[in-house]
C-alpha cells in the first residue's frame, strides 16, 4: 500500500482555476501563458499585501466549485483503491468544509485532508509519510523532493517551468496520463 500525497490547487483542480476571478475584480485578459510566476501580484499590477487581501476576501466563492484537471479524479480514484489519498494543501483551515464538500461532491476519493494555511509542505509530507507527492508548484516540489527523500510530480504550468534540480527527483508531467505512466511504473518497483 502506497500512501499518496496531493496539493489540490493547480494539481487536482486547473492550474488556470483562479484566472477568470482574477480577470473579472482586475479588469484584465491575463492568459495562462503569461502567468510565469506562481504569485499573480505581478500579473494584477498589485503589491503582495493588496492580491493578498483581495484572495482572502474571495477565497470561499472561489474555492466552491474549481474546475478539476483532466483525470485526476479517475486517476485518483483507480489509486484509492488499494492505497492511501492524502491531501496536503497551502489552503487555510478556514475553507476546510468547503474544501472536503468540494471533493465529496466530485466524488474524489480521501483518506485524510490537511489545509496547513502555508506553501512549505514538507513538515506534513513527513509527519504523514507521504511517499510519492503531486505537486505544482517549482519550489515545493524541489524541496520536498530533497527534504522528505520521496519522488515529487510536478505538473507542467508556464509559472514552474525553471530547471530541476539533478539531485531530486522530481518528474515532470504535462497531464494526468503521463503521471499515471509514471507512477505505474515506479510502484512496480516498490
Amino acid at each position: 500500500m502506497i500512501r499518496f500525497g496531493f496539493d489540490i490547487d493547480g494539481t487536482t483542480t486547473t492550474n488556470d482555476w483562479l484566472l477568470p476571478y482574477v480577470n473579472e475584480h482586475f479588469g484584465l485578459n491575463v492568459q495562462m501563458e503569461e502567468v510565469v510566476e506562481y504569485d499573480l501580484n505581478h500579473v494584477t499590477n498589485t503589491t503582495p499585501e493588496e492580491f493578498g487581501k483581495w484572495f482572502i476576501e474571495n477565497e470561499e466563492r472561489m474555492y466552491l466549485d474549481p474546475p478539476i484537471m483532466k483525470g485526476a479524479k479517475e486517476i485518483i480514484t483507480k489509486w484509492a483503491e488499494n492505497n492511501e489519498i492524502y491531501f496536503i494543501s497551502a489552503r487555510g483551515n478556514d475553507v476546510l468544509n468547503i474544501t472536503s464538500n468540494w471533493l465529496k461532491e466530485n466524488e474524489i476519493p480521501f483518506n485524510h485532508l490537511e489545509l496547513i494555511g502555508t506553501h512549505d509542505k514538507i513538515n506534513s509530507v513527513k509527519k504523514h509519510q507521504i511517499q510519492i507527492f503531486f505537486e505544482d508548484r517549482h519550489d515545493n516540489a524541489i524541496n520536498i523532493s530533497r527534504e522528505c527523500g520521496i519522488p515529487c510530480i510536478l505538473f507542467d504550468a508556464p509559472y514552474n517551468r525553471l530547471p530541476i534540480p539533478e539531485d531530486v527527483t522530481v518528474i515532470r508531467c504535462y497531464n494526468w496520463k503521463e503521471a499515471l505512466e509514471w507512477v505505474n511504473e515506479w510502484m512496480a518497483q516498490q
